[in-house]
């Protein structure tokens, strides 16, 4: 069975810096993708970035570019999301997700969320 939990999440102020870590209990095909989403209150979620676990191919969405790194912990079968001059539209619950595919649409596994509050 496929676990994804995440931790990290918290409370920080415009301008500074948050990881997120989510790690996966078992590496399959039907898990060789990461990704990181988010939804804000009262908006759809969105897709912020993704990794292949073989690889490290990773992809961003345009809103994150430059501020955020996701990288992968082959040995701990963990991701992280490096978030960098944060902003007070980044507050979000952040959503850990396990996939087959190197897309920004559906994924197959969830994790469940972590609150990411970011004050202006």
């Amino acid at each position: 069975q496929v676990q994804l939990v995440e931790s990290g999440g918290g409370l920080v102020q415009a301008g500074g810096s948050l990881r997120l870590s989510c790690a996966v209990s078992v590496r399959t095909f039907s898990t060789s993708v990461m990704a990181w989403f988010r939804q804000a209150p009262g908006k759809e979620r969105e897709f912020v970035s993704a990794i292949v676990w073989s690889g490290g191919s990773t992809d961003y969405a345009d809103s994150v570019k430059g501020r955020f790194t996701i990288s992968r912990d082959n040995a701990k079968n963990t991701v992280y999301l490096q978030m960098n001059s944060l902003k007070p539209e980044d507050t979000a619950v952040y959503y850990c997700a396990a996939g087959s595919r190197f897309w920004r649409y559906d994924y197959g596994y969830w994790g469940q969320g972590t609150q990411v509050t970011v004050s202006s």
